[in-house]
């Protein structure tokens, strides 16, 4: 028995579809969810989101938002979410780059705090559109 997942940002419905596991990074770490799980809203922290269905793993880089999760349905609104084939590594290694270098001219902690999620979250996308890679060469 799969369980219904929609995720939504504010310009589109990134996906909506059954599936039989759910791995989903938030303030308090990642969780697993699966069909009949208890009812849960928390939010999202940036990180790798999983998807498990007929056996395939589908990763996406998500950056914040919310999860309600109900016992036949999870709802996600994220902040950003890029699945990993729509992942530009150049880019994202652009952006990791550009980044680090902010970080080390900021003299302002408030904003060297910033920089570290700009970071963080070029990172978690070269994480995804690595593990990607790696598996299409197994």
């Amino acid at each position: 028995m799969p369980i219904h997942l929609e995720i939504v940002t504010a310009e589109k419905t990134a996906l909506s579809e059954d599936v039989d596991q759910i791995n989903v990074p938030t303030k308090d770490g990642q969780i697993g969810v699966l069909p009949r799980h208890c009812a849960l809203i928390t939010i999202l922290a940036t990180g790798e989101l999983d998807i498990i269905k007929d056996g395939e793993r589908t990763g996406f880089a998500v950056s914040g938002g919310f999860m309600e999760v109900l016992p036949t349905r999870v709802m996600i609104l994220a902040d950003t979410i890029e699945r990993a084939d729509e992942i530009d590594e150049a880019r994202a290694e652009r952006a990791r780059r550009m980044a680090e270098e902010r970080i080390q001219q900021q003299k302002d902690p408030h904003k060297v705090a910033e920089l570290r999620g700009d970071l963080y979250r070029a990172l978690t996308r070269l994480k995804v559109a690595q593990s990607r890679r790696i598996r299409r060469k197994m």
